[in-house]
């Protein structure tokens, strides 16, 4: 007998859950170029991010719970698109996460259908992720659930004499923090 799946909004009280599964997810991508230089203070950098999203009007965070133990996570965030765009505003999803034991059990759809649920209510009529093109099981998982790639994401290391060291609060995207 499968135990019932809870998905709802999460709240400061699930801050330790959502650090867990999210620094589990960057860990999962430990050989990717991007995700795999974690700072040293990851974890205390995790609370503070991650509760400042929590309390962000234009922002959530979605947890899946079987038993009551939370085994997913995923954030949406009402982002502004370029002024001579439509839409207007989006839902950019990030920190999508469901616990290995968990996955292929609907988690991932039911966390989706929230998100969904959440863009109706706002008015947003897109939603946009980003995804690592390395995971076999990401890319399919996402177009299982009808995300069409529409762009890619390129890299290239700049080798330069007199590199800055990194800086500690760098200039933030569009969408924010991980």
């Amino acid at each position: 007998m499968t135990r019932e799946l809870v998905v709802r909004p999460a709240t400061l009280d699930d801050l330790d859950a959502i650090v867990e599964l999210r620094l589990a997810l960057l860990r999962e991508y430990a050989n990717h170029p991007f995700y795999s230089r974690l700072r040293p203070d990851v974890r205390l950098r995790a609370y503070e991010l991650y509760r400042t999203q929590l309390s962000s009007p234009y922002e959530i965070i979605f947890i899946a719970e079987r038993s009551r133990h939370v085994v997913g996570v995923l954030r949406c965030v009402e982002t502004a698109t370029s002024p001579v765009l439509l839409p207007e505003r989006y839902c950019y999803v990030s920190s999508a996460y469901v616990a290995a034991g968990e996955r292929k059990k609907g988690v991932l759809r039911t966390l989706v259908a929230a998100a969904e649920t959440w863009c109706d209510e706002r008015g947003l009529s897109e939603m946009r992720l980003h995804n690592s093109s390395r995971s076999g099981e990401a890319r399919a998982a996402w177009s299982a659930l009808g995300f069409d790639v529409v762009e890619e994401v390129r890299r290239r290391e700049v080798h330069v004499k007199n590199a800055a060291p990194l800086r500690a609060n760098p200039t933030r995207s569009i969408h924010g923090a991980t």
